[in-house]
């Protein structure tokens, strides 16, 4: 069966946003943006939690949004976060990134305000009927502070625009359980658990380590397609360590800089309160990267 969101099926690979004397570096996103599409990258999400999105002001928000949009030139989807804990403020931005010609919106779960699940309902249900660009429902409780229930989720799929939405609560059960019941594109929203979703009936992955290895993930996700599950569990013994350093030396997006610094695809600074990989992680960091053969 075809799923609501197919057309963002495969790899989306979560941008970061390159800073260079504290403002974003136009120059170096350019060539990240091209480097994402000579690899056959499918989908481009900018301004998300690898983007830092936290730290950018609205204005710099819909710059990067245009910017990215602009320089693409439809050559592949482009799927910017667009959320908030404000209703109103996802809404602008929603709309700000369909004028210029967004191909989706990546919606955070409303943060720190931690609502109901029927505030959760209404939150989305506004964005879904107020634009008209696929909503992809991004439910990461871990740094949100509360889970999206499934239950919720399954409701708002029966909304024409809710068509996604990116796994990141590491709960395979409640991945199961949105998968059986909708016909969601669901997207996992962790590197290492991308083949084991994909497995249940995911559909591909909104990618971190694919800031610098994007045509193994591509490997990886076309295996799972082709139903080429040898070749598939190959990519992921292959990728989990990488996979595993991005998210557990620091916090994301404090290793994938520092590994893309390493590479010498310099993506700069980061931005306070995000701080430089310390000397011990940068150290582990090297191995992991020697090892896997990209240093």
């Amino acid at each position: 069966m075809t799923t609501k969101g197919e057309a963002f099926a495969g790899l989306s690979v979560a941008l970061v946003t390159p800073f260079r004397g504290g403002e974003v570096d136009y120059d170096t996103f350019r060539t990240q943006i091209e480097f994402q599409i000579a690899a056959g990258t499918n989908c481009l999400c900018p301004v998300g939690t690898t983007g830092e999105s936290p730290t950018l002001s609205h204005d710099e928000q819909d710059r990067v949004i245009a910017f990215v949009v602009e320089t693409v030139a439809g050559r592949v989807k482009v799927m910017p976060g667009t959320g908030s804990n404000s209703t109103r403020e996802a809404l602008r931005l929603t709309k700000f990134a369909e004028k210029v010609g967004a191909d989706a919106a990546l919606q955070v779960a409303p943060y720190y305000n931690k609502p109901t699940q029927q505030g959760f309902y209404e939150h989305f249900k506004v964005l879904a009927e107020e634009t008209g660009v696929p909503q992809c429902i991004y439910n990461i409780p871990g740094r949100t502070g509360k889970n999206i229930e499934p239950e919720t989720i399954i409701r708002l799929a029966e909304l024409k625009n809710i068509a996604l939405v990116k796994e990141a609560t590491g709960s395979l059960d409640q991945a199961s359980q949105i998968i059986s019941a909708t016909n969601l594109t669901v997207l996992s929203g962790d590197d290492s658990l991308t083949l084991p979703l994909m497995a249940i009936g995911g559909r591909g992955v909104i990618s971190v380590v694919g800031n610098i290895v994007p045509r193994d993930m591509l490997a990886l996700t076309g295996a799972m397609d082709r139903g080429d599950i040898a070749e598939a569990r190959r990519w992921h013994h292959k990728l989990f360590p990488l996979c595993r350093d991005m998210l557990g030396l620091a916090t994301n997006p404090i290793p994938i800089k520092a590994a893309m610094k390493l590479l010498g695809r310099d993506p700069g600074e980061m931005r306070l309160p995000m701080t430089e990989l310390d000397d011990s992680g940068m150290t582990r960091l090297k191995k992991t990267l020697t090892d896997y053969g990209v240093l």
